[in-house]
Order: structure tokens, then C-alpha cells, then sequence
């Protein structure tokens, strides 16, 4: 199994708490960065979750 396949796996299996990885994962970039790229970071925070829970959406629906 694919690295690939196994994250949408994981996010088929735990999409709730994909979200406050995501958030996470942006405030720990923004602090390191000092919120020099703040809204480039919110924008990827965005679509990260957007996408996150279509690829939930696709595993639930293929069970």
C-alpha cells in the first residue's frame, strides 16, 4: 500500500480531527515564520481542510 493510499485511509477513518491537524500544523509554521506568511498559510490551511474532507467524503462513499 502507497504512503498515498494509506493517508486517504487514515482521513476516511479520522476526518475530525484532520481539521485541528491542519490548524495546528499552520499556527506552528506561522510562529516559526513570525506570521511573515500568514494569509499564504491561512489560504493552504484552507484548501488542506477543502481537500481533507473531499477524500473523506470519496472513502465513505467507496465503502
Amino acid at each position: 500500500m502507497s504512503i498515498v493510499q494509506k493517508v486517504m485511509d487514515m482521513l476516511g477513518k479520522h476526518a475530525d480531527k484532520a481539521d485541528s491537524t491542519i490548524d495546528k500544523t499552520g499556527d506552528m509554521i506561522d510562529k516559526k515564520t513570525g506570521n511573515k506568511y500568514k494569509s499564504q498559510i491561512d489560504s493552504a490551511q484552507q484548501k488542506a481542510k477543502e481537500t481533507a474532507r473531499q477524500i473523506a467524503d470519496k472513502q465513505r462513499r467507496s465503502r
